[in-house]
């Protein structure tokens, strides 16, 4: 009965006027932002971070999840349509997507697609509503030494889970560490590492940097490559699955949806793994491996089911224990802590309007993208044909005019081009901008957490061992590392990670 007075708050909530405007806008940029190739959830987010400055924060966030969970639908339609996944998730969709629509079934992989990413949607907002507020019954019994344990194990199960090199994840993941100690020690009130620049003893702002790392890095990327605009078609066919579509199209969503809500709860999991996970088990079950890559509707089922599942299942962690599991619920972190709101289980209390208002919009904008997604099919279609040329110009000086905004300071955007062609050289070296996004992120608080600790036990570094809960996270950080230090099981993971084209 609780959990049904806490839905009715959600529902009071997400259905104001003002609220549902909001979800709706987070779900067609989303979608937009998916079709589109070149631009991703992440660097979208880090540009409209800004924005939540003038927002209520429960329609910021609703806004910011609804673009999140909106690429993962709109990568599909591109990936299906043209071979282009506009979203990183949407790789595997291509494999099987878009044979289905050489083979003229394009309108049926689109409707797969979109109704196995609602139920898994769906499926997920249930799973975060039912096992959010056991989880954050037991963070209640956290102290500053489980706190600091737990996020030693969300780092490292960030960099074991993310694709690309290991040592490289971890080096990056070391920097964001070390870029969140630049500024003024709250303990002792002296600035740090800010080479006598008054405008570094207040730290280095996180939206300046994933909007650098992320947008103008995203930016010269893409202008660095020729522009591979693929003519279409607009025979999309009949928007609904036969019979035969439907029974392999079933299974496969239910089974990713399954796969990926479990993956989503890991840091680092994500929507990435879980469809490329899905893709590997729908093949291994099937009785007919040999279809797959031909146009199987199993292998488009699976993995748009599981990467959204994931999507809206790594909320748990954020939500819950204050963790953000990737790079976008690490963006999260930033818009909550603009409205001075401690993400973690004081949020259920302090702030359930949030919580729940959010949890229902993810149920309404679900619902709201099947809806978007195949009557405004030929509307994305269409958007596919603008030159990128067009599209970056506008891109940088939003992103400059919000940098601005944070402080009304000229040198964040200094910063931020600094980071955009750091994080360009980056991109070449195969390093990965999330771990040092998470890095970034954890680091303040795992330091504030350690030197509490420690100060709560008089200096004693066995605080960390003999707590029993904090010697458990710290057990299960050192299986992690051991596990992927296995040869067979990094060579595994290697395979993993590489994207088919």
């Amino acid at each position: 009965m609780e959990i049904l007075d806490h839905l009715a708050l959600g529902f009071s909530v997400a259905f104001t006027p003002e609220n549902l405007l909001y979800a709706l806008l987070g779900c067609i940029l989303g979608t937009l932002i998916g079709v589109l190739p070149g631009i991703g959830p992440v660097p979208t987010i880090a540009m409209l971070l800004p924005l939540t400055y003038v927002l209520p924060p429960v329609a910021g966030l609703i806004m910011l999840a609804g673009i999140y969970y909106g690429s993962q639908y709109g990568g599909s339609t591109t990936a299906i349509l043209v071979a282009l996944p506009g979203e990183t998730s949407a790789v595997v969709t291509v494999l099987d997507g878009h044979q289905m629509a050489k083979n003229g079934r394009a309108g049926a992989a689109l409707s797969i697609a979109a109704l196995g990413s609602f139920f898994a949607g769906c499926f997920a907002t249930v799973l975060l509503a039912a096992f959010a507020p056991p989880l954050a019954e037991v963070a209640f019994k956290f102290g500053p030494a489980e706190y600091f344990s737990l996020m030693v194990l969300g780092l490292i199960g960030a960099v074991v889970l993310a694709s690309g090199s290991l040592p490289k994840a971890i080096c990056m993941i070391l920097l964001g560490l070390l870029l969140g100690m630049v500024g003024t020690d709250v303990n002792s009130g002296v600035a740090r590492y800010d080479f006598g620049i008054p405008e570094l003893q207040d730290g280095i702002d996180f939206a300046v940097v994933a909007m650098g790392v992320f947008g103008l890095a995203e930016i010269m990327n893409n202008l660095a490559q020729k522009e591979n605009r693929v003519d279409i078609t607009d025979k999309i066919g009949s928007l609904y699955p036969n019979k035969q579509e439907f029974k392999e199209a079933a299974p496969a969503s239910l089974r990713g949806t399954m796969l990926g809500s479990a993956l989503g709860i890991l840091p680092g999991g994500g929507a990435v793994l879980s469809s490329f996970a899905s893709y590997t088990l729908e093949k291994k079950l099937s009785k007919n491996p040999e279809r797959f890559g031909k146009g199987h509707p199993a292998g488009l089922a699976g993995p748009e089911s599981a990467n959204n599942a994931a999507a809206q299942t790594s909320f748990i962690p954020l939500l819950t224990l204050g963790i953000p599991g990737n790079a976008v619920t690490a963006l999260m972190v930033g818009a909550m802590t603009i409205h001075n709101i401690q993400p973690g289980p004081q949020v259920m209390t302090s702030n359930p309007d949030l919580f729940w208002g959010l949890i229902v919009s993810m149920w309404i904008g679900n619902m709201m993208l099947v809806i978007l997604n195949l009557p405004l099919v030929g509307l994305w279609v269409k958007l596919l044909k603008v030159p990128y040329r067009v599209l970056f110009p506008a891109i940088v000086l939003f992103c400059s005019v919000g940098v601005y905004s944070l402080n009304y300071n000229v040198f964040d955007i200094y910063i931020m081009a600094i980071f955009g062609i750091i994080g360009y050289f980056w991109s070449k070296l195969k390093c990965e901008g999330a771990p040092l996004l998470l890095g970034l992120v954890l680091g303040p608080m795992m330091e504030e957490n350690f030197r509490r600790a420690l100060l709560l036990s008089r200096g004693d570094f066995t605080t960390f061992v003999t707590r029993p809960l904090s010697m458990s996270l710290l057990v299960a950080a050192a299986i992690l590392v051991v596990i992927v230090a296995i040869p067979s099981i990094r060579k595994k993971r290697e395979e993993t990670f590489v994207e088919e084209d």
